[in-house]
């Protein structure tokens, strides 16, 4: 099986080019301080109801290490993580969170390293009361996301690989960035000219 980590030289927009924008979260889920590292893993997916961030806490405890923690929630009114979740969380050796909702303790989270993708931040954090299953489907940003999934972030955006697609798109997207970089801006230029100025001429543009 392809390992998740080989995704890490990828570019989300190479990613994007090849899985469509169906495999790309919303605009929303940003990376909370800049500059930003790569990240790639497999998905461990929680599940957290507005207002409620146990499974997230639980989840820390129970991720994989290499694993990227994969939260759906859409809650905008409270905090899923703060600063020492984020610790455990790195400690043990969780590459990142994307989460569709807020953190709290950004400085910490930024001084220590831990990437978070998310919506934003809010000071105030959420109640402890909702079990819910670990490493159910669930919708990030959009996207549904099975645990295994491959999760790909960077400040470009983050794009989801299908678990049973990994090597296809491994070596696609490996094609692609080879046969890029053997092509001059030069070369680039006057291919992209001739498709732009076919298209043009189709739509009975003169100019």
């Amino acid at each position: 099986m392809t390992d998740a980590t080989e995704f890490q030289d990828i570019p989300t927009t190479t990613l994007a080019d090849l899985l469509g924008r169906d495999q790309v979260m919303d605009i929303g889920i940003r990376p909370l301080w800049t500059p930003v590292p790569r990240i790639a893993g497999p998905a461990f997916t929680v599940s957290c109801p507005p207002g409620d961030n146990l499974m997230l806490h639980a989840a820390i405890h129970r991720a994989e290490p290499g694993s990227v923690i994969v939260v759906e929630s859409g809650d905008l009114d409270w905090a899923l993580a703060g600063g020492n979740v984020c610790a455990v969380a790195q400690r043990r050796g969780v590459v990142a969170f994307v989460a569709d909702g807020l953190i709290r303790d950004l400085a910490e989270v930024r001084e220590s390293g831990f990437p978070v993708f998310a919506r934003g931040v809010i000071p105030i954090p959420g109640a402890k009361k909702a079990v819910r299953p670990l490493n159910e489907p669930v919708r990030c940003g959009g996207v549904r996301i099975e645990a295994g999934d491959v999760v790909v972030a960077d400040e470009e955006g983050v794009v989801a690989v299908p678990a049973g697609r990994r090597a296809e798109v491994l070596a696609a997207a490996r094609t692609k960035l080879a046969e890029e970089a053997a092509e001059t801006l030069d070369d680039w230029e006057k291919a992209h000219r001739a498709r732009i100025d076919g298209i043009l001429a189709e739509g009975g543009f003169e100019g």
